[in-house]
This record gives C-alpha cells, sequence and structure tokens, in this order.
C-alpha cells in the first residue's frame, strides 16, 4: 500500500511542475486610483530601455500582458503615466499579479505568485533606507572635517555603516542563492580590497600603494559579473560595469585598454549573444572616443572581431566600409613612425618630412580659405616666432590647389616655416595621414615617430612642455 502511494506522489510531481512553470507569460496589473489609462510594460537592454507591450487599465485599473511565449529573463518596468515607472524581474515563473496605488506605488507594491519580486521590493525598500543613512553620515564627515574628535567618530562609523551594508548585500545573496535576485545584488556587490603593507623602506609609500590598489582593483572589478548569465543583458548592469571599467578604471593607453579588452572577450566569448553585446559596446565606445590614441583600440577591435568574421551580424556593406576606414587610420596610429612626405615648397625646392633634423615636428594640414585654419593658423605662427623654440619645425602643408591664394596668404601672414605645395597629391598625403578635414595636426619627434595627433593648436605647446618632462 505504501508503495502505491508513494507511486501515485511521483506521478503528480510533473503535474505538480507545469503547474508552477507554465508556459509564456500572464502578469495582471492593478494600479489603484488609475482608471481607463494606458500604461507600458517594457525592459532594460543595456544603457537604453524598450518597449514591449501596452496595457489598457480598465474603469477599476486593472489589465493584463500574456504571450504564449516566455519573456528573456531580467528588469522590465511597468511604466505609469507622469514617467513614473516601477521595476520587475522576470525570471523563471511569468505568471503572478501585481497591485499598487498610483499615488504611492512603490511603498503599497505588492506581488502575488511571485515571492522573488516580493524580496525585491524589501530589498530596495531596505537598500534605499541605507543609502540615505550612509548620505547622511558622509554629509556629517564633510561638516567636520575641522572637528578632530567628531571626525575620528563620523569615521568610524562610516566605516561601520560600509560594512554593514556589504554584510547586507551578502545576506541577500545568500538568501536568494541561485535566483536573478541574487545574481543582480552579487554583481552590485563591492569589491574586498585588501589592507595593502608597503615595505617600509620604499621612499614613495602612498605611489606604491596606489598602484598596489589599482591593480588588485583592475583584475578583480569583474570578479562578480558573470559573463554567461545571459539575463544580465536585460539589466543596465553589464553595460554600466563595461564603462565604468573602459572610463574611470584602466589607464586612458591603448597598450593597457587592449590588454583588458583581450581579457574580457575571453570571459563571454563562449556565449553568443554577450558576446555581441560585449563587442559592439566596446567598438562603439571606442569609436566615439574623443580620447588621443584610442583609433588604435578601434582598429584592434576591428582586426580582431569585425574583419575576423566573428561578428556574423554585421553586414557585408558595413565590414567593407569599416576596412576602408581602418585602412585610412592605421598608418598614422600613434606610436608608428611618420611617413616621409616629399614635395615641392613656397621657396621652389623641393622638401621633405624627413630632412627636418628637430626635437619634435608639427605637421600642419591646412588651407587659405578655411575658417577654423584662419583661426588656428595666426595662433599657431605666435607659438612658432614668440619666442622662438628652435627645436621645434613646423612642415605645413597645404591640401588645395589654388596657388595664387596660398601664397598670398603665406606672404600676408609671413608664414617662415615651411610651407609644402603638393596640389596633385602624388605624395598621397591624403591617405598616410587621413586628412579629411583642416586644421589638422600632428606632432612627431626627432625619429619622425607620431607621439601625437589631431591636437588643437593651442594645446601643442603645453603637450609638448609635458612630453619633454614625463616622456622624453
Amino acid at each position: 500500500m505504501r508503495k502505491i502511494a508513494f507511486a501515485f506522489f511521483l506521478t503528480l510531481i510533473p503535474v505538480i511542475l507545469s503547474a508552477q512553470l507554465k508556459s509564456g507569460y500572464e502578469i495582471d496589473v492593478t494600479i489603484h486610483g488609475l482608471r481607463d489609462s494606458t500604461i507600458f510594460f517594457a525592459y532594460h537592454y543595456g544603457e537604453k530601455q524598450y518597449i514591449k507591450d501596452t496595457l489598457k487599465l480598465d474603469n477599476s485599473g486593472r489589465g493584463k500582458v500574456m504571450s504564449q511565449e516566455s519573456l528573456p529573463q531580467g528588469i522590465y518596468m511597468i511604466v505609469l503615466p507622469g514617467k513614473k515607472y516601477f521595476e520587475v524581474l522576470i525570471s523563471k515563473i511569468q505568471h503572478f499579479s501585481i497591485e499598487c496605488s498610483y499615488d504611492d506605488f512603490f511603498g503599497t507594491l505588492r506581488f502575488k505568485g511571485s515571492d522573488e519580486n516580493t524580496s525585491f521590493v524589501a530589498y530596495q525598500n531596505k537598500w534605499l533606507t541605507m543609502q540615505k543613512e550612509a548620505a547622511s553620515l558622509a554629509k556629517r564627515v564633510q561638516n567636520n572635517k575641522q572637528n578632530n574628535d567628531s571626525l575620528k567618530f563620523l569615521t568610524t562609523e562610516q566605516k561601520s555603516q560600509e560594512y554593514n551594508m556589504k554584510l547586507y548585500l551578502k545576506s541577500v545573496i545568500s538568501e536568494n542563492n541561485g535566483n536573478l535576485l541574487a545574481t543582480l545584488v552579487k554583481a552590485l556587490l563591492p569589491l574586498d580590497v585588501p589592507e595593502f603593507k608597503v615595505p617600509s623602506m620604499v621612499s614613495n609609500p602612498d605611489s606604491v600603494k596606489w598602484i598596489y590598489n589599482y591593480n588588485y582593483n583592475k583584475y578583480h572589478f569583474f570578479d562578480n559579473i558573470d559573463f554567461t548569465d545571459e539575463r544580465l543583458l536585460r539589466t543596465p548592469i553589464i553595460y554600466g560595469r563595461l564603462e565604468a571599467f573602459f572610463t574611470n578604471v584602466v589607464i586612458q593607453a591603448p597598450d593597457s585598454i587592449n590588454k583588458e579588452i583581450d581579457k574580457i572577450i575571453k570571459k563571454c566569448e563562449s556565449d553568443y549573444k554577450i558576446f555581441q553585446f560585449v563587442s559592439v559596446y566596446l567598438f562603439n565606445h571606442f569609436r566615439e572616443s574623443e580620447i588621443m590614441g584610442h583609433d588604435a583600440v578601434m582598429v584592434k577591435l576591428a582586426d580582431d572581431i569585425y574583419l575576423s568574421g566573428k561578428a556574423d551580424w554585421v553586414s557585408k556593406e558595413f565590414k567593407d566600409d569599416l576596412r576602408k576606414q581602418v585602412d585610412l587610420i592605421r598608418p598614422n596610429l600613434i606610436g608608428k613612425k611618420a611617413v616621409d612626405l616629399i614635395m615641392d615648397s613656397y621657396k621652389g625646392i623641393f622638401v621633405s618630412l624627413y630632412d627636418v633634423n628637430k626635437e619634435f615636428t608639427v605637421l600642419y594640414f591646412w588651407e587659405p580659405d578655411c575658417g577654423h585654419c584662419k583661426e588656428a593658423t595666426p595662433k599657431l605662427k605666435v607659438y612658432y616666432d614668440k619666442p622662438r623654440d628652435y627645436s621645434l619645425e613646423i612642415f605645413a602643408v597645404c591640401t588645395t590647389a589654388e596657388k595664387a591664394k596660398w601664397t598670398k596668404y603665406i606672404e600676408d601672414n609671413k608664414l617662415t616655416w615651411i610651407n609644402g605645395w603638393d596640389p596633385d597629391r602624388k605624395s598621397h598625403f591624403d591617405y598616410y595621414y587621413n586628412v579629411q578635414s583642416t586644421p589638422l595636426v600632428y606632432i612627431l619627434d626627432k625619429n619622425k615617430k607620431i607621439i601625437a595627433k589631431k591636437l588643437a593648436v593651442e594645446q601643442i605647446g603645453t603637450f609638448i612642455e609635458n612630453y619633454r618632462r614625463y616622456f622624453k
């Protein structure tokens, strides 16, 4: 008899599971105080939000969104009139109900059939309270900077508060082990940075300690992010962490950035969708960057991912256009030796860029009628003439073919630097230096290595001064 009963219990298990994990999704929404209105069901993707569905609320404030297909898991939003919204976790269980009041939607938010969302609301309330307490304490610390006794007490209290906040996050992770809420909170958990001991014989302990902390933070920054968990794509978390890391953590030098990119790609290459998201983010981030030298990062990403065939989400036309762009950038990356330019000159003799024997050469592409050039060229002349820096020479290349205007401008403005003239572009300066607009500045060292590009004329003096101080 007991065997029969046990066998009968086993047959019930699939029925129970199918009831808990119904196919598709169905979410009932009731917003008290909001009747006969339209609200939206939206979701996060990276730094943006997209509308998934529209809900028509009846005269009692009730509406429903549903489909036979399950939703990709992540953080979704109920968007109310007046640009108000609250977030909802969509995980395995996608059949539940939401109820709240329009006037105080967050304070009255209740879920039925979704324990995870109930825990999510409790977490948000508790975390918001702790953040307010931390902000108040930080303000008190700031206001007592001159009071050593109070400052010592408040600093101790602040450390205790930070410890308790981290402890709370860890408790949420433990209590929700394995579900989406635990994954989200873990991704936000601050690193436990050890207290590094600097050897006593070190003459610059603060600098050494900074390096220790920098390397630890850089190496462990993504420890709490699972780059194979596609649920994170429908949250702002992966985008936010990538943005923070590549903007504020890594030193903004191409070599340093490229090493970290290799590590990130290795973490996510086993998951196609996350690999695609990370690749697109990195490519757009560095393609749009205005920081000098970041074009080398864009070239690396183009070569390693887009032109190698790994980015099968882009069209042939996109790749062909990208290849042309990269071919124009590749010869003039910082660190490359500048291509020699041999051309006629204002003095009627041929000049060579490589014949300039100076510590620095400013390669300046300009036009007499260019509005920006009319502002930049006189400033460059002031820098060149007063006081004269004999360790520097300017090799100016006019990009137009109107010789009369060129010679008149040189004579009227007494431009005594090297004035190159190549109207037929036989030197291919436009290709080798990617001259698509003017004015355009490159700075070369004594070996004709490119050390700066696309600087404003006003920045040349400061750059050379700093280069001599820190890099020579």
